[in-house]
């Protein structure tokens, strides 16, 4: 929601009332993770910037709950039972990836919006990597985590012909 709220987009009713539960899951993974780590989340006193067409929106939320899925994976892999996550993260990935699959079927304008959009996040994505994968204990993983997150992600992107063949 604080990123539709950003962008005062106009997004379809169904995808409101999803976004909104959403929210909820993502508030609530926030907690979990703050209690693992012990650092507080930093509350951003101003929205960012977003894309006010849906298409592009739709492109920005699906990149970025794929990206957050690809941590999801690597978490349960080293805790387990935080596995729910990963099948919130899954389900996420799979409602954006069917409102992209819309866009694209309805071809025109936003059609090719979206794919302009994706090949413009893909290319800002790999300094948000280089940012999430900081620290002492990833340093030797850096390198091939952000390779592997990255393919991954081109290949959805690709798999829904938001891109050409990865």
């Amino acid at each position: 929601m604080w990123a539709v709220k950003s962008a005062q987009a106009d997004v379809p009713k169904h995808a409101l009332a999803f976004l909104q539960r959403h929210e909820e899951e993502e508030r609530t993974h926030l907690k979990i993770f703050e209690g693992l780590t012990g650092e507080q989340a930093r509350e951003k006193t101003v929205l960012p910037k977003l894309p006010k067409q849906w298409h592009a929106l739709a492109v920005h939320l699906y990149g970025y709950e794929a990206l957050g899925l690809e941590f999801a994976r690597l978490l349960a892999g080293i805790r387990p039972d935080l596995a729910h996550i990963l099948a919130d993260e899954e389900t996420h990935v799979g409602f954006f990836e069917v409102e992209v699959r819309r866009i694209l079927e309805g071809g025109r304008g936003p059609a090719n919006g979206a794919r302009e959009y994706a090949r413009a996040w893909l290319r800002r994505i790999p300094r948000t990597l280089e940012r999430y994968l900081r620290g002492d204990g990833l340093e030797p993983y850096q390198a091939e985590l952000s390779e592997r997150i990255l393919s991954t992600i081109r290949g959805r992107f690709a798999a829904i012909g938001l891109i050409a063949g990865a």
